[in-house]
């Protein structure tokens, strides 16, 4: 396995944005990562892309291939993959082992989705062939998304004592971080006050603890050692890639039901946890070692539970280092400088891309108000429907 090098990033803003198709986002972002690597579509040997749920593209629900057969028919390879809201970490392992292997040099990845509103719709199509009623009664046994969000809070609550300050505060250093990123949806502060003055959706998540849905594209393109240092860049090193399943016996309430087996052993949300430390194992590297971490904070909750899932502290220990600053872009381990899914919403194919987006322009020193001072080692993690878990390390 040969090491591979992230070559250029780009994204399209999110937001909403009906007037524009889908692949139009998807070649926005293509178009822009292309540009930072100073390449052309002529210069990609394969396309790998995060599967859409809700619009069909070409029948099965990818656009690989619109993509290339809209700018440039050339027969490279193309992927589609899937994995829900991990499914652009998926596309982007692909990518990653095409190059690692040694069968191509410069390999391409992108997601791009346009969201309905509202609950996210099962089984996949348009928000039109599945009502909220039919939604409740037989594909969520009566819960939607916030709710299983809101069990988990409300376990947190009663274990550590987390407070519904505590829960605002990470919704607010979210919306302070995007205020600096022109990519983010909503950009402007919030105060505790304003959190907890948003309606409750479910109790006790806010509106401002939990995030929207939303339009967006990112891409990202890997290549040899060779062609980064042609590129005269920054040398910025896949150090690792990883993807994984749940495990039997997780904790985790998850969809379709909220029933569990717990085991002893087993870690909550396993599917992400186990390709973190997948990741660090390959990369060599452990949570003393990373120097910011971009996450999937669905809920002000994941904001406190994930990094001790992770390994980063103890249980219990995010409300203090919350306070404490530690999570800020100049603390010890600062989360979401880009102000996360909280300040994005989520566009479910392309997050995980966008993560990629960000670490790349962190660890490039190109993120404006947002930058982490002397990052030189970042890593994302991501969790998809279907236990699906993905994430990735950078160094420079």
């Amino acid at each position: 396995m040969r090491p591979v090098y992230l070559l250029g990033v780009g994204a399209h803003p999110w937001g909403k944005w009906p007037e524009k198709t889908q692949i139009a986002l998807a070649l926005h972002a293509m178009g822009a990562a292309l540009k930072d690597a100073a390449l052309d579509w002529k210069d990609l040997q394969g396309l790998v892309a995060a599967s859409s749920r809700f619009e069909g593209g070409m029948g099965w629900g990818l656009h690989a291939n619109e993509a290339v057969q809209a700018v440039a028919e050339r027969g490279i390879a193309c992927v589609n993959v899937g994995g829900a809201c991990a499914a652009g970490a998926i596309a982007f392992h692909t990518a990653h082992m095409m190059v690692a292997s040694g069968q191509y040099d410069v390999m391409a990845a992108m997601g791009a989705e346009r969201m309905p509103k509202g609950f996210i719709p099962r089984p996949p199509g348009s928000a039109d062939d599945i009502s909220d009623s039919d939604y409740l009664r037989w594909v969520t046994m009566g819960a939607t998304n916030p709710a299983y969000w809101a069990m988990e809070t409300r376990r947190r609550m009663h274990d550590f004592g987390t407070s519904a300050e505590t829960l605002a505060a990470a919704s607010v250093l979210m919306r302070r971080n995007a205020v600096h990123n022109p990519n983010a949806r909503f950009r402007t502060a919030s105060t505790v006050g304003e959190v907890l003055a948003s309606p409750v959706v479910s109790d006790p998540l806010h509106l401002l603890e939990i995030c929207a849905v939303s339009d967006g594209a990112a891409a990202v393109i890997l290549g040899t050692e060779a062609q980064a240092r042609r590129a005269g860049g920054p040398m910025i090193q896949v150090a690792a890639s990883a993807i994984a399943t749940g495990t039997f016996g997780d904790p985790a309430a998850r969809i379709p039901t909220v029933s569990a087996t717990p085991r002893p052993g087993v870690p909550h949300t396993s599917e992400v946890v186990s390709a973190v430390r997948r990741g660090w194992e390959i990369a060599g590297v452990g949570p003393g070692d990373i120097d910011l971490i971009e996450i999937a904070d669905n809920t002000a909750w994941h904001i406190l539970a994930w990094p001790e899932f992770f390994g980063f502290h103890a249980p219990g220990e995010s409300d203090r280092r919350l306070a404490d600053g530690e999570f800020e872009i100049d603390g010890s381990l600062p989360i979401n400088p880009s102000g996360g899914f909280l300040s994005f919403g989520e566009a479910t194919t392309a997050q995980a891309l966008m993560q990629v987006c960000e670490l790349g322009w962190q660890l490039r020193g190109q993120a404006g108000g947002r930058q982490v001072p002397d990052a030189r080692i970042a890593m994302s993690a991501v969790l998809g429907l279907g236990a699906n878990g993905g994430s990735v390390v950078l160094k420079r």
